[in-house]
C-alpha cells in the first residue's frame, strides 16, 4: 500500500467521522451536545484539509505515490 494510498483512506476515515458528527448534530435536542458534536465536525473538517494538503505534497515530491 501506497502513502498516497493511506493517506485516502484516512481521508475517508475522517470525512466518515466529520458526517457522523454532522448527523448526530442535527438529530440531538441537547443544546450542549450539538454544540460539542458542531466542534468536533469542524475539528475533522479541518484535520481534512491538513491532509488533504499533505497528500498533495507527497503526490508533489513523490509522483510513484499518485493514485
Amino acid at each position: 500500500m501506497t502513502v498516497g494510498t493511506q493517506l485516502q483512506q484516512t481521508i475517508a476515515a475522517v470525512q466518515s467521522a466529520a458526517a457522523s458528527m454532522k448527523s448526530c448534530a442535527l438529530e440531538t435536542q441537547d443544546q450542549e451536545a450539538k454544540k460539542t458534536f458542531q466542534r468536533l465536525a469542524q475539528t475533522f473538517d479541518q484535520a481534512i484539509d491538513t491532509l488533504e494538503q499533505r497528500k498533495q505534497k507527497v503526490e508533489e515530491q513523490e509522483p510513484q505515490y499518485k493514485q
